[in-house]
């Protein structure tokens, strides 16, 4: 199942996506969606008569963490490796501030403090239920599904703080979308492919499989250190790739079995 949080223009509402969709997660263009009763993480898939076609309607960011977005570094060894990094020995965690989520087509805004911001292509796990110490093999119970991310990273930041606040905190420097995958017969999340475009032009091509610490240890390993709740947003790491983008570039993540994120950066003036 594929929920979306959307708009027509008055307040955002949540729906089913109805329909086929390609290899890549992509609708076919008589999608329509089947409007939900509320919040589905909080009061379940309550369907409702209204139908809306996808077409119509603008697509937000399909969960706003109430609580937290989790980022995991340096989860694929080859993305290590090309910033001169070692592989950790444990998941290596680090914090966005829900401030910074967005939508499918909202702007990434250029923040005056940086020269050299990057895109970061990602899995994006979120959280059903509160939940703390999650053993692995039960890890299952409490992901309610998977979106695509965009770990925006002002990397001249990163490297002068040394801790990454505020080089992954900026407003906008967490896009997520373009719905949530709940899950489907075939749907593993350990073996996905995962690209970038910029421009038109692929600058990430990996595949879940290559990630050092799995769905089941990220998820066991973060709710031994806190409490999750619903909505949370863990992001998985990125592969090798990453690179700058700048003001007027068009970064498209595409998450097979998912769909596809599309985020142009503007300048914050």
């Amino acid at each position: 199942m594929r929920i979306a949080r959307f708009t027509t223009g008055e307040d955002p509402q949540y729906g089913v996506v109805t329909g086929d969709v390609d290899e890549l997660g992509i609708p076919a263009d008589d999608t329509v969606l089947v409007a939900l009763a509320g919040d589905p993480l909080y009061v379940g898939v309550q369907l409702t008569d209204k139908e809306i076609p996808l077409s119509e309607v603008r697509l937000l960011a399909p969960v706003l963490p109430r609580s937290k977005v989790v980022g995991i570094g340096r989860n694929y060894a080859a993305h290590a490796a090309e910033l001169g990094n070692e592989v950790p020995d444990e998941p290596m965690m680090f914090m966005k501030p829900n401030t910074s989520v967005v939508g499918p087509g909202d702007p990434v805004f250029y923040p005056r403090q940086s020269a050299d911001v990057h895109y970061e292509g990602e899995l994006a796990v979120v959280i059903g239920r509160i939940c703390r110490d999650v053993a692995p093999d039960r890890v299952g119970e409490v992901v309610y599904g998977y979106t695509v991310g965009n770990d925006v990273t002002a990397r001249d930041l990163q490297k002068k703080d040394v801790q990454f606040t505020r080089a992954k905190g900026f407003d906008s420097f967490c896009p997520l979308g373009p719905w949530i995958e709940t899950g489907h017969e075939g749907f593993d999340p350990g073996d996905l492919r995962l690209t970038t475009h910029l421009n038109g032009d692929i600058v990430q091509d990996g595949t879940t499989k290559d990630m050092i610490f799995d769905v089941p240890s990220l998820v066991s390993h973060v709710s031994s250190v806190m409490t999750l709740l619903p909505g949370d947003v863990i992001l998985t790491g990125t592969p090798e790739g990453v690179g700058p983008m700048n003001v007027g570039d068009e970064v498209e993540v595409t998450v097979a079995g998912i769909g596809s994120l599309t985020n142009k950066v503007v300048s914050r003036d």
